[in-house]
């Protein structure tokens, strides 16, 4: 976990924290455009003169709040959202637990309650595209209003990216179509999945190629089922940050008749006698391979895994 500082709610911030910048979003999986919105705030802390960027993000996200029915599969867990941003260069993140009752916070409210008396803001530091406070009723143009009273500056970030505009959206989208590539050219980096390894049914052991099984999470984004060449990172324990080459498999095992549930499974390529039960890994994904298939026999099977690890290994290097 990043060294941070972190508020799980406004009222946990400190009340003698002094003047900040202050970037809000969801940030959710940190792209390249929010990358660029918080680099900014770093730069905009040395024109003003204060030492603290906060980000200030939102959990769970609002659509899940007001519209859950069209809730969106997030890109990034909180704790991972929280290391990317400081990664990226802020020095506190506020997560705003998100309500109904927020949700009916009239622009002015939030800016008094969040911006003005819980983070003193000097400067904010958003997006074009922002908007805040009940029915999204607020933008840019309120928030500088606000500041001409609240002695607070506003910079606002024109959307980058192109010909596609960088966005959480977008990198959805590229996921969905097994566009790992795409989602790794708009996040900066290959899209990953962290979980804890857990037991399969050693089907992948005994056809020798035992995998690390990791269970998405409820809600999470994650590429089209399919095969992809990735690495395959330990984040804890012996070993820990120790990373592999790995093939890949992203679905319900449709040879087997398939698992209730859809998960990712990474077989370290040629490691043999890897012990991941119970730990945390990360899950990268490289390129994609091919689509799921349903085989006809484990010969089949056996065969095509064989490729699929081949390919891999050729296209990782």
């Amino acid at each position: 976990m990043s060294g941070v500082r972190v508020w799980r709610d406004f009222g946990e911030v400190p009340a003698d924290l002094g003047r900040t910048v202050v970037t809000i979003g969801n940030f959710d999986g940190m792209h390249l455009g929010h990358q660029h919105v918080v680099r900014r705030a770093r730069r905009m802390a040395e024109q003003v003169g204060v030492e603290d960027v906060v980000a200030v993000t939102f959990d769970p996200h609002p659509i899940a709040v007001l519209r859950p029915e069209h809730a969106p599969a997030t890109l990034s867990a909180v704790p991972e959202r929280i290391d990317l941003l400081a990664a990226a260069g802020v020095d506190d993140v506020l997560v705003l637990p998100f309500s109904r009752e927020i949700a009916a916070w009239t622009p002015e409210e939030f800016i008094e309650r969040i911006l003005v008396s819980a983070l003193h803001a000097k400067a904010v530091v958003v997006g074009a595209n922002f908007r805040f406070g009940n029915r999204a009723a607020g933008d840019c143009n309120a928030l500088r209003a606000a500041g001409e009273s609240h002695d607070f500056v506003v910079d606002e970030v024109s959307l980058d990216g192109g010909p596609q505009v960088w966005s959480s959206t977008y990198v959805r989208t590229c996921l969905g179509e097994g566009d790992v590539s795409g989602a790794a050219e708009a996040l900066g980096r290959p899209f990953a999945v962290r979980g804890v390894v857990v037991e399969g049914e050693r089907r992948g052991r005994d056809l020798g190629f035992p995998t690390a099984n990791v269970p998405l999470r409820p809600g999470a984004a994650a590429p089209a089922d399919g095969v992809y060449a990735g690495r395959l990172t330990v984040l804890d324990g012996p070993g820990a940050a120790t990373t592999y080459p790995a093939a890949i498999s992203v679905g319900t095992n449709p040879t087997f008749d398939g698992h209730r549930e859809r998960r990712v499974e990474a077989y370290a390529i040629d490691e043999r006698g890897l012990d991941l039960y119970d730990r945390e890994v990360e899950v990268a994904f490289v390129e994609r391979l091919r689509g799921m298939l349903r085989f006809d026999s484990v010969e089949e099977l056996l065969a095509a895994m064989g490729e699929d690890v081949d390919r891999a290994r050729s296209v990782l290097g």
